[in-house]
């Protein structure tokens, strides 16, 4: 009877110590609270679901512009950006969604209409009741595509830049796994985030510093938490749907796709296009999935003249 109990004994130690090593992977450290928040650059206004972070620069006469980041990467995705619209004359608005940045993190369904409501109100208040120019970068495509789908007054035309396209991404069977998954998923695949994060550039060495500073938005608990429900609450759907709902709303919209991007390849942009026929198409040669950071030469012209035209 001795030796079964001693290896029983030696397997819960063994046990114990994995999960142990494990915890210290996990980066979230820190709740997201006012304190932390003090930190950022930027405003906030607490919404319906929580405080989110945001700015707006440019003249008051400005043409009004809202800036959507992606999945992951918060509202600073958007920096040369917004210079470059600010200094064309745009009012421009960028902003954190749930979960990211120095946005709350609201423990609840992250499905596409929580960040419709969130762009919603905070439209509301800014008070910016006319049409406003909309321009989604990858999962910010599907959300501006949401938001002009339910709300068409409110939206003067689209920009689109490498969107997610096609059918929704689920996550493997052990991150889907009852409390066993939320924790597989803040242990292994969090901690590996930040490092994957320069693949998203056609030539990653020319930014540095990029993995660092998606870091800072890791120590704050609640993000592993929004993205895996971000996943799992939209999977089994096809945005092909969405953007055919998009197209039939007529609004003008524009599309620029990286011919290099490897995170959601340009061969989807035909599916895209086949949902948004009105689209007006570029493919931004020497990019990845952020062109609008890798080719502001070529993206920042199009882009003013589009919104300039429109």
């Amino acid at each position: 009877m001795r030796r079964p109990f001693l290896l029983l004994l030696l397997l819960a130690s063994v046990l114990v110590s994995v999960v142990l090593r494990l915890n210290r992977r996990d980066p979230e450290t820190r709740p997201m609270a006012d304190y932390a928040q003090r930190l950022a650059d930027g405003q906030f206004v607490r919404l319906a679901d929580g405080v989110t972070h945001y700015d707006v620069a440019g003249p008051d006469t400005g043409a009004r512009v809202v800036l959507v980041h992606g999945f992951s990467v918060p509202y600073y995705i958007w920096d040369s950006t917004m210079v470059a619209l600010r200094d064309a004359g745009f009012r421009v608005a960028r902003y954190d969604t749930y979960g990211r940045g120095w946005s709350d993190r609201p423990d609840t369904s992250y499905e596409l209409a929580l960040y419709d409501r969130q762009l919603l109100q905070l439209l509301d208040s800014l008070g910016w009741k006319e049409p406003v120019h909309l321009v989604g970068l990858s999962y910010g495509g599907p959300v501006i595509g949401t938001f002009v789908a339910n709300h068409p007054e409110r939206v003067r035309s689209l920009t689109f830049v490498d969107p997610a396209a096609g059918e929704v991404r689920t996550l493997p069977w052990f991150f889907r796994l009852p409390a066993v998954g939320p924790w597989l998923w803040q242990v292994l695949a969090v901690p590996t985030m930040a490092d994957g994060q320069p693949t998203d550039f056609f030539e990653p060495a020319k930014w540095p510093g990029w993995a660092d500073r998606y870091r800072v938005q890791q120590q704050f608990r609640g993000f592993g938490n929004a993205l895996r429900r971000t996943i799992l609450d939209n999977a089994g759907g096809n945005y092909d749907t969405l953007y055919a709902r998009v197209g039939r709303t007529g609004k003008p919209t524009l599309l620029l796709w990286g011919t290099e991007d490897q995170t959601v390849t340009i061969d989807k942009a035909e599916q895209v296009r086949r949902g948004v026929p009105q689209a007006e198409f570029h493919a931004i040669p020497r990019a990845g999935h952020l062109p609008h950071m890798e080719r502001t030469d070529l993206v920042n012209p199009l882009l003013v003249g589009w919104l300039r035209g429109h």
